[in-house]
């Protein structure tokens, strides 16, 4: 027997029904922001994919080679693809430019709760704005997003300029720095002491103890000031606090500031954010942030951009059960008659025109087979076509809760489903 592949899923009918459901709930936001939907293709030249990680992704990819040996992978993520649709396709467009995606994604890691070789994110890049309202109306966004669905979120949001502003004055590699976010990031302290240290002793510094000033204070609006007064003499520091205040002020909603927020990925430039769900194991739903070099990256011209995704599996696991009710109308025939079959059939179109959900009796089953069918599809109503109501123009409906049954004519049959 055929098994599927590690870390994929099957999707009963009834999880889809709840993801479409929480998709469209979802898109219905972006589209409220005046964000427009794209694709991009499922697979990517490595080049592009590796361009920003090196080749050190690998194996963290699904990698091939096409017919022509040309080295390919499946997309581990949107924002690359995005930076390549927008240099091919809109680099001389006015700005700025609002683009979002749903879409399966693929990596090839170790599968556990919340995490998949393939996956869904629902996501957005907002490109060609370097104002702090654009980094506001992003945050916002993924905000409105999850209110949207109902679901239960704990927002921090950082900016990588504060410590940035840190690491330069001090004259810090970049190797140092990327060393020290990265630990960050993996919320790894005794490895961030360590090599905090070793700076130390190697340059001549005290750093570990403004570092950890820094990542300590987490709360509302007011760790700004303070830090403010702390970072007195680290001016690009102050200048990020600056910037991340403005940005807030258009931000009304619950947050708390953590500038412990780091993100795995090296291109954030400024102001980041994760958002977290409240189940274990897949708490974070969502990261985001500001990446003013990644189109410059990909041999663009200097762009600025600002954007975020949602786990959207994750998503999935940490809200509450929706409620989907589908309004199943199910249609069937009092005797096996081809005229009646007929009949159902032209019932079906008319209903479907009108945008019902109609199922037909494809099995010729009897009639009470059919009610019994019927009650397993969860049909609200059943409408039951017989030889004398197609002769007089009329049609039974059963209502399925109640069990009442009426006759209509034929062409008020919408006005009481």
């Amino acid at each position: 027997m055929f098994q599927k592949p590690k870390g994929t899923r099957d999707f009963l009918p009834s999880e889809m029904l709840k993801r479409k459901f929480i998709g469209k709930k979802l898109r219905e936001v972006f589209d409220n922001y005046n964000f427009k939907e794209i694709c991009t293709p499922t697979f990517e030249s490595f080049d592009l994919l590796c361009k920003k990680t090196g080749d050190e992704i690998r194996s963290q990819l699904f990698v091939f080679k096409d017919h022509g040996d040309r080295e390919m992978g499946l997309r581990p993520e949107l924002t690359s693809s995005v930076a390549r649709y927008f240099i091919n396709e809109f680099k001389n467009v006015p700005k700025p430019l609002k683009f979002y995606y749903f879409t399966n994604c693929f990596r090839y890691e170790n599968p556990q709760a919340g995490r998949y070789r393939e996956f869904w994110q629902m996501g957005s890049e907002l490109i060609g704005s370097n104002k702090c309202t654009a980094d506001a109306e992003v945050l916002n966004l993924a905000i409105d997003g999850l209110k949207h669905i109902d679901m239960k979120y704990e927002i921090n949001i950082g900016h990588l300029g504060v410590l940035k502003g840190v690491f330069e004055e001090f004259n810090l590699s970049d190797d140092e720095s990327t060393q020290i976010r990265r630990l960050i990031d993996k919320e790894d302290i005794e490895g961030l002491k360590e090599v905090l240290n070793a700076i130390e002793s190697e340059k001549g510094i005290s750093i570990s103890n403004i570092v950890f000033d820094i990542l300590d204070l987490k709360g509302n609006n007011e760790i700004i000031d303070i830090l403010m007064e702390k970072l007195q003499k680290f001016p690009k520091s102050i200048l990020a606090l600056q910037n991340l205040k403005e940005i807030l002020e258009y931000v009304d909603h619950d947050y708390i500031i953590n500038f412990g927020i780091a993100r795995g990925l090296d291109y954030y430039t400024g102001m980041v954010f994760e958002i977290y769900g409240t189940k274990e194991g897949a708490r974070q739903v969502c990261g985001g942030g500001r990446y003013d070099n990644l189109i410059e990256l990909f041999e663009g011209e200097p762009t600025p951009a600002v954007g975020f995704a949602y786990g959207f599996d994750r998503i999935m696991l940490n809200i509450e059960e929706p409620e989907v009710n589908e309004e199943i109308i199910y249609i069937t025939t009092a005797g096996n008659d081809v005229e009646l079959t007929k009949e159902s059939f032209k019932l079906a179109k008319q209903l479907r025109e009108n945008s019902k959900i109609v199922e037909l009796d494809l099995m010729n089953r009897k009639l009470n087979k059919s009610l019994n069918f019927a009650n397993n599809l969860n049909a609200k109503k059943v409408i039951i076509i017989g030889k004398k109501d197609l002769e007089n123009n009329m049609v039974s409906i059963k209502d399925m809760e109640s069990g009442e049954q009426i006759q209509v004519k034929s062409e008020e049959l919408l006005n009481y489903l």
